[in-house]
């Protein structure tokens, strides 16, 4: 039996857990990044933690392309905003001229780009969950990824998630083999400011709402 399997489980602190409410509070989608280079060894210790995420049967099925080519980061961004253009339509009066204004992607600016996809056969695990539920493969990576944006903004990165893609044209783009799916394309950078707030929010697209109105006893009841 590995030693490290058998530790005493730690005790954390009233301040540690102070500490990571704040950190669940500061962890914003960021858009706005600085160009400057990420401090040598940042980006792997951070991808090495994401590696620590929980997946389905032990799989670990999240697999990150680093883009680093400008023609590939070019045309990721030329994917953005056809999809972007298109998702305006959708839009009318004064929500259409809100969404117009918001900035919804820092591909421009952020130092880092990775596409994050899921294997969907991975031989780890040997199928073990996934049996009737295969889309937790998919879920286990979203919790990678959720993993690698609170180290990430634990060491004063930023991390924004660009979900307005063609996954498909993206997937091709990148060569990326038959039995991977498109999950997440994100940026990492240093942030020009630093908010808890979301901007959705300042900006008065949304706001968020009370965590109770997302909780139902037994069975799906609007009289909560």
């Amino acid at each position: 039996m590995n030693d490290k399997a058998n530790r005493e489980a730690p005790e954390f602190s009233e301040g540690f857990l102070k500490e990571f409410h704040e950190l669940l509070e500061w962890r914003r989608d960021v858009r706005h990044f600085k160009t400057d280079a990420l401090r040598e060894g940042v980006l792997e210790r951070l991808l090495a933690l994401t590696d620590l995420s929980p997946s389905v049967g032990n799989s670990q099925p999240w697999r990150f392309i680093l883009i680093e080519d400008p023609e590939l980061r070019g045309a990721a961004y030329d994917n953005f905003q056809g999809a972007n253009e298109q998702a305006l339509k959708g839009y009318n009066g004064q929500r259409a001229a809100l969404y117009a204004q918001l900035k919804l992607s820092g591909m421009q600016d952020a130092p880092v780009h990775l596409a994050v996809f899921c294997d969907e056969d991975p031989e780890q695990g040997r199928g073990l969950g996934r049996q009737t539920m295969p889309e937790t493969l998919r879920y286990s990576v979203v919790s990678a990824i959720n993993t690698l944006w609170l180290g990430a903004r634990a060491e004063g990165v930023g991390l924004g998630w660009v979900s307005i893609l063609e996954p498909e044209e993206l997937k091709d783009v990148l060569k990326a083999p038959d039995h991977w799916s498109f999950v997440a394309y994100l940026c990492m950078g240093y942030p020009q400011e630093e908010r808890s707030v979301p901007e959705l929010q300042t900006r008065g697209w949304q706001s968020r709402t009370p965590w109770q109105t997302r909780v139902y006893k037994n069975k799906f009841s609007e009289d909560l």
